[in-house]
């Protein structure tokens, strides 16, 4: 840690995730990360108390959600305000422009690179982020330095079998097949999740000589079965949420980003 180090909150309830940014804090010796809240009230309270430079602030929290956290610090006209990054799932762009109009400083579409993720912290405390560009931006799946790290496909098919098995989707529906197959893609290439009737379903369409709406049913009829009859608490590992048959349903986007990211940040690959 150096005397000009970033001090940084990470404010998500993903408790895994957190682990996994705190791991890769500490290796960086110009980031302190010094508080991690679970959900938005305590956010808040660790904001005021250990006035962070940074706050990491996930979208999707339980209590008060993201968005709630900077209205009440709007509203409070909190005197020590942080340079904020709002984290959003694929398919948010809107409520990501909302945080933005809510004062956030820039926002990032899980999953990320963590490398890439940092490199941006660093720019946004030494003005050169923006470059005389407009403040507000984001850093999309796959964006600027993105590479492919060295991963085993056969781990990753194995960890995607594991998963889906675990949370209740039964090997004889089609969406089974196609949910498997989306995820290796996704894992592979994130930006298919940014275009996934243009291009996702398609691919897998053709490899399974069928067509991309009937995937997209299939995959969200698959959903469906998780979602009514599944094991609750590994929902709740992979969705970082307590979950109930009550909460509502993921969509096909967010289930798929949401799995192949935890492989992602598992098998340490860097997209």
């Amino acid at each position: 840690m150096t005397d000009s180090a970033i001090n940084v909150i990470v404010a998500d309830d993903n408790i895994e995730f957190c682990n996994v940014m705190r791991d890769y804090f500490m290796t960086q010796i110009d980031i302190n990360l010094i508080g991690i809240a679970s959900d938005g009230f305590e956010a808040l309270e660790m904001i005021k108390e250990k006035k962070p430079d940074l706050v990491i602030l996930d979208i999707i929290m339980p209590n008060l959600d993201g968005l709630g956290v900077l209205e009440k610090l709007g509203e409070e006209k909190t005197e020590h305000m942080p340079r904020i990054i709002v984290l959003t799932a694929v398919g948010q762009d809107v409520v990501a422009q909302r945080a933005i109009a809510l004062g956030a400083d820039y926002y990032v579409v899980k999953p990320f690179d963590m490398e890439v993720l940092t490199r941006r912290m660093r720019q946004m405390f030494d003005n050169t982020l923006y470059n005389g560009k407009e403040k507000k931006a984001s850093m999309n799946p796959g964006g600027e330095g993105a590479e492919l790290g060295n991963s085993n496909p056969g781990n990753i098919e194995a960890e995607i079998t594991r998963v889906i098995n675990g949370i209740g989707i039964p090997a004889n529906v089609k969406g089974y097949t196609y949910l498997r197959k989306a995820i290796a893609l996704a894992v592979d290439n994130q930006q298919l999740l940014s275009s996934m009737t243009k291009e996702l379903y398609p691919a897998i369409a053709e490899t399974y000589n069928t067509t991309g709406s009937r995937v997209e049913r299939a995959i969200r009829h698959a959903i469906d079965i998780a979602w009514s009859r599944g094991q609750l608490e590994n929902m709740q590992d992979i969705f970082g949420y307590a979950t109930t048959r009550e909460h509502v349903k993921p969509s096909n986007g967010e289930f798929i980003a949401m799995v192949a990211d935890r492989l992602r940040l598992k098998n340490s690959i860097i997209v």
